[in-house]
């Protein structure tokens, strides 16, 4: 379906790949794995032909489709969200102008064409639109919100409706890059059950590890320039990268001695003539020799040594008979929350539910308006919105961002730190303005990170990182000495910090004490949700 043969593709003076292979088959599910800037999405957008590589081969099974989800979406103006899950709005133009182009040329044999005219029948099919409402449903939306237009909704429902798109269509291969951004995690769970009876081969970036141990059968890796391939899923590839860098650097090391000891016998009897013959014939091995190349290590965790807080009074904060209403739309009535020291704390439920509400409302963000909130003892709270980003300061550098937010840090503390979450070298003096939306969100977290409060407050904090950045931040949250009470659509990152959770459903509010795992099979959540999607009820009904 897709052969990449000896692809050579550089970026000003780096080489981003070199005489790189890689084969996709009908039905597979392949991950692209590698740190943040390592090529992933130029590979993408090599295999769309919307870049050319510098040599090479890019092959594609000329009748077969292919559909891309990027992670951002172009402006929809007045579309709905139906209008673009059913390729309303420009999509059929689009493909009608270039089944029009090739017909006046008599070019209609290409597989241009072919692609084109596959997708046209697809969006032209009376059935897609049953499809599609299907597909939207599954990925959270409300029938009311089906003909909403886009524009009143956040990016990320936008991106969703683009998804129920691709899904409806089922093109022969599926490239998704980071798919899971934008879902919480009742929609994540129909969307990876949904991927696993998907007809044609997927190609996903992803940097949620339990969503890639789920679906994906093989992975290729980009290090130094190749595509390096495991036929496992993201744990197994782990494990199997550590032993092939340990074979690969055995292997080096025995070669490097060998060389050394050849070497340090042509210098110690380079100028003794009865051992002139010895020497030459040392020198020609030497020559012979096909060197191993030195194999780079699999990137590790980086710690992070960030400062322990001020300790709490043993009750951190409270709501009580709380009341908070958008205009019309009641969220909450007589809500009630206790949150204690050292609590781990997880919000779950449904798209709309109020996990956010409640984090602004603990957070002081917004009033309630009626009930009480108060704070404990000593509580001093730091809240981690989606849109903390939009506090920096443009001219600042990223370096200075980090100093003014620690003063007693130093400055190869506050270097190291960033190197954690991909700010490294020369990165750490752009202007916090010229930062894309991924590394002003990482940015933020450091900054919130390096002085941290007794009470941390965060909204999907794991947007924008990679996976070894994630872990990174796992194990600073799980040294971490306050409370936390945190929104997370990653399952691992949930799996590892929270000891109870928050279910949150139509503005009640179920505690359980436990892990994310406890919850699951306390509230049999995972049968439920099946259930809900077998009989084609709204999602938002059942417990996930």
């Amino acid at each position: 379906m897709l052969t990449i043969r000896k692809l050579t593709k550089s970026v000003a003076t780096r080489v981003l790949f070199q005489d790189a292979n890689m084969t996709v088959n009908h039905g597979d599910r392949v991950a692209l794995v590698g740190p943040n800037g390592a090529g992933k999405t130029t590979l993408f957008r090599l295999i769309l032909g919307e870049d050319e590589p510098d040599s090479g081969k890019i092959e594609r099974d000329e009748w077969s489709t292919t559909g891309f989800l990027p992670q951002e979406s172009e402006p929809v103006g007045d579309l709905t969200a139906l209008d673009i899950a059913l390729g309303r709005g420009g999509e059929l133009e689009r493909l009608e102008a270039i089944l029009q182009e090739h017909e006046a040329n008599g070019t209609t044999d290409e597989p241009a064409y072919f692609e084109a005219q596959t997708k046209h029948d697809q969006l032209s099919d009376p059935a897609l639109e049953a499809k599609a409402k299907a597909m939207l449903r599954g990925l959270g939306f409300r029938e009311h919100d089906w003909v909403r237009p886009a524009r009143e909704l956040s990016g990320g429902w936008v991106m969703r409706a683009h998804l129920a798109r691709l899904l409806a269509m089922e093109p022969d291969l599926l490239m998704l890059d980071e798919p899971t951004n934008h879902l919480d995690l009742h929609s994540l769970w129909w969307f990876q059950n949904h991927l696993k009876s998907y007809p044609g081969a997927i190609l996903m970036i992803s940097h949620d590890r339990e969503f890639m141990d789920d679906i994906v059968g093989s992975i290729y890796d980009i290090n130094d320039g190749q595509l390096d391939y495991y036929k496992t899923n993201y744990t197994g590839y782990l494990k199997e990268a550590r032993d092939r860098f340990e074979t690969q650097h055995a292997a080096w090391k025995n070669q490097e001695k060998e060389i050394k000891e050849i070497q340090d016998f042509i210098d110690r009897f380079r100028s003794t003539t009865s051992k002139a013959a010895q020497v030459q014939s040392r020198i020609k091995q030497l020559e012979k020799i096909e060197r191993v190349p030195k194999p780079k290590p699999p990137r590790k965790v980086f710690r992070i040594q960030f400062p322990q807080p001020e300790r709490s009074g043993q009750r951190v904060i409270y709501l009580e008979d709380a009341q908070f209403s958008y205009g019309a739309v009641k969220v909450y009535d007589n809500l009630n929350v206790d949150v204690e020291r050292g609590d781990r704390t997880v919000l779950v439920g449904p798209n709309g539910a109020g996990k956010s509400t409640l984090l602004k409302i603990l957070a002081g963000a917004v009033e309630i308006q009626g009930g009480i909130r108060k704070t404990g003892h000593n509580c001093k709270i730091g809240y981690f919105s989606q849109h903390r980003s939009e506090m920096l300061d443009g001219d600042a550098t990223v370096l200075d961002e980090v100093m003014k937010s620690n003063p007693k840090m130093k400055e190869d503390e506050a270097r190291g730190v960033l190197g954690s979450f991909l700010f490294r070298k020369e990165e750490v003096f752009k202007k916090c303005r010229v930062l894309s939306g991924g590394e002003k969100s990482r940015l933020s977290l450091v900054k919130f990170l390096v002085d941290p409060p007794n009470l941390l407050l965060m909204d999907e904090p794991t947007t924008h990182l990679d996976i070894v950045s994630i872990e990174a931040l796992t194990i600073a949250l799980r040294e971490y000495e306050g409370t936390l009470v945190f929104i997370s659509h990653d399952v691992h990152f949930i799996r590892q910090l929270a000891t109870q959770v928050y279910h949150i459903n139509a503005g009640q509010l179920t505690k359980f004490s436990g892990g994310y795992d406890y919850y699951l099979e306390k509230t049999n959540a995972v049968e439920n949700a099946r259930a809900a999607v077998v009989a084609g009820t709204p999602l938002e009904n059942a417990q996930v």
